[in-house]
């Protein structure tokens, strides 16, 4: 069991089928609710992930069929530098920083994992530019395994808007709290609605989150600002 697993907090039966609800309502609202990131392999899908910090998944998307068209294999980009990556890569944010990222996690997965991606949340983490977040991606949308819920600005908002975690910006707890109060068999998927949900209708700004009937049912209106 992993440390976040063993440190949830307490919730009560109550808060527990009040968040199922929300999830059945999502799950209704999202029902083709998936990861957006392109990929056909585990290591396509961490290079994915690793690139889409501080980005967009359409901006990845749109580079990296050339990518991985380029290079096919962990060992291609063990062999490569810096360097040969960036012109793949340059319209997205921060494209130096990650190309060294990609670079060094793939000769990692060569030398340390015999060229295959890590299936465990120890392992991924001792890649570089491989945080909780992106291995959360990785472990349950390319092996299947929920080891935790991922959580990006989209949940962030949403588990606040939703009234799923009091912990508002706080990473570590929210995920914490999401794992405490969803069936670890769902952490995976709850990220996705909860990510489509606020991509596609309770957005940060210029939201229809007043008109949608998951935000009706279950959004806490003190805490959306959508209509100000």
């Amino acid at each position: 069991m992993s440390k976040a697993a063993r440190t949830l907090p307490k919730v009560s039966p109550r808060d527990r089928a009040r968040a199922m609800r929300v999830y059945r309502a999502m799950e209704k609202a999202w029902p083709d609710a998936t990861c957006e990131l392109t990929a056909t392999a585990p290591h396509e899908l961490l290079i994915a992930t690793i690139l889409s910090a501080q980005s967009t998944d359409v901006a990845v998307n749109a580079a990296t069929p050339a990518l991985f068209e380029a290079f096919k294999t962990p060992a291609d980009y063990a062999a490569a530098e810096p360097e040969d990556i960036q012109p793949y890569i340059a319209t997205i944010g921060l494209f130096r920083n990650k190309s060294k990222a990609v670079v060094e996690s793939m000769r990692r997965v060569v030398h340390e994992y015999g060229g295959e991606v890590p299936a465990t949340m120890d392992e991924l983490l001792t890649l570089r530019g491989v945080a909780r977040k992106t291995a959360n991606v990785v472990l349950g949308n390319a092996f299947g395994v929920n080891e935790g819920v991922v959580v990006d600005t989209h949940v962030m908002r949403l588990a606040w808007r939703l009234g799923l975690s009091d912990h508002e910006g706080n990473v570590a707890k929210i995920e914490r709290d999401l794992m405490a109060l969803f069936p670890k068999t769902r952490w995976t998927m709850l990220s996705h609605l909860l990510v489509f949900h606020g991509r596609y209708a309770c957005k940060a700004r210029n939201c229809t989150c007043g008109e949608h009937s998951v935000c009706k049912g279950y959004g806490n209106p003190e805490r959306c600002n959508c209509a100000d």
